[in-house]
């Protein structure tokens, strides 16, 4: 008989780091032994191809490939990293520290699942890890979710282009985009207009919310390769609101605003306009490189403010800002929220003394809709659901009545 103690079995090994020095990413060490305690190890760019070629490797989950800047020399090793891992069945997370756009694109497009900024976020590491074991029990909403409206080869439809960009935080510009579009769904009963709200903060965007809509991966999957998209994989990329308006989320994942360039947005806004009548676009309200194409192809260009220092002060300096490029600024529609009501003569008097001293023309002024506006974008309902009698709804839905009779003189003129 023997007097041996048995040993306690190794824990299973189901992540591999996969870096040039993962001493270099001491956050990423703490969150695998946070999240996997002993179940991990450690691998560098050459000995992970081996790896894969292994038994052990039959076993693993998921790999956590990190990079910075310097390793950008080698973005064919880690591109071929990807591909052996995806080949294998082997989840891949991309953590990323100073890496560029283009280099994040490249390894994005060639099948990582998950990407996560370095410094990691709190919990960020844990929750993408969550996210990829949750994967194949949610396969199958996935597919039946990923068919979109089916929108029509070829069309041409030659749809207006409207954009709203808010120049201060909170001055309501998700709010105009989301009922006006709602509005023009509805703008005419016997021949309803088609229309395609996108929504272009690739960060911060809330339209899904305001909407009450899922932020889908088919979005980031169409974003990252527009070079090879056409009707069906922009239509997997949409959703419908209650059968009238066609909808473009921002993405699931918080994305860096130069991931799209100028050629990707203008690919999505032509395809957008060929296949609908109306295009509402909601615009970061940053300004980025891709701004000049958005305004240059939009037919109206509504700049939200309030009546507050920071919404002035702004104002002027985007339009300085424009005005040194020689973009088209003609195109600029200064809407007034929460403007003074009609009775409030000294509020009347400093949006005058506001519009003269930018030089600008305030064009449009929206009333203060009040807690119904946000109970309604809490809900996920435009406004002419929840709160009908809204003055601002009213005022929303007067704006689309006048873009869409606007456009029918034109289309009578033609």
């Amino acid at each position: 008989m023997s007097s041996s103690m048995p040993q306690p079995e190794a824990a299973p090994i189901v992540a591999c780091t996969i870096s040039r020095d993962v001493q270099n990413f001491d956050l990423l060490i703490e969150d695998m032994e946070t999240t996997l305690g002993e179940s991990w190890g450690d691998l560098g760019f050459a000995e992970a191809l081996a790896f894969f070629g292994q038994p052990e490797a039959e076993a693993m989950e998921f790999v956590a490939l990190a990079m910075d800047e310097t390793d950008e020399e080698n973005l064919v090793l880690m591109g071929e990293i990807i591909s052996q891992a995806k080949a294998r069945n082997i989840s891949v997370i991309l953590i990323a520290e100073d890496v560029t756009p283009a280099a994040l694109h490249s390894l994005l497009r060639q099948g990582a699942d998950e990407f996560v900024p370095y410094p990691l976020p709190e919990g960020e590491l844990a929750q993408a890890i969550t996210r990829l074991r949750n994967g194949s029990s949610e396969a199958a909403p996935e597919v039946a979710e990923a068919s979109g409206p089916q929108l029509k080869a070829g069309a041409q439809k030659d749809g207006a282009l409207i954009v709203v960009h808010g120049l201060a935080g909170g001055t309501g510009a998700t709010t105009l985009a989301v009922n006006l579009a709602w509005e023009l769904s509805m703008a005419d009963k016997k021949n309803p207009p088609s229309v395609c709200l996108l929504d272009l903060d690739l960060q911060y965007g809330s339209v899904a919310t305001y909407l009450d809509l899922q932020r889908r991966e088919a979005v980031y999957e169409m974003l990252s390769d527009t070079e090879s998209m056409d009707e069906e994989i922009f239509g997997q990329a949409l959703q419908t609101f209650e059968d009238k308006l066609h909808v473009l989320t921002a993405p699931s994942e918080m994305l860096p605003l130069d991931l799209i360039t100028n050629e990707d947005v203008e690919r999505i806004l032509s395809m957008a306009r060929n296949q609908f009548d109306y295009v509402i676009v909601d615009m970061p309200s940053t300004l980025v490189q891709w701004s000049e194409t958005v305004l240059s192809s939009a037919h109206i260009y509504f700049a939200m403010l309030e009546l507050d220092m920071r919404s002035a002060q702004n104002a002027l300096r985007f339009k300085r800002a424009l005005q040194s490029e020689e973009l088209p600024i003609e195109k600029l529609r200064y809407v007034m929220n929460r403007a003074p009501k009609f009775t409030d003569l000294s509020g009347k008097s400093r949006v005058k003394r506001m519009a003269e001293s930018l030089g600008i023309s305030i064009d449009l002024q929206l009333p203060d809709g009040g807690k119904p506006v946000t109970q309604a974008n809490d809900h996920g309902q435009p406004l002419a659901s929840s709160a009908a009698k809204s003055p601002l709804r009213r005022e929303i839905a007067k704006l689309a009545s006048s873009i869409h009779d606007l456009k029918g003189d034109q289309a009578q003129a033609a």
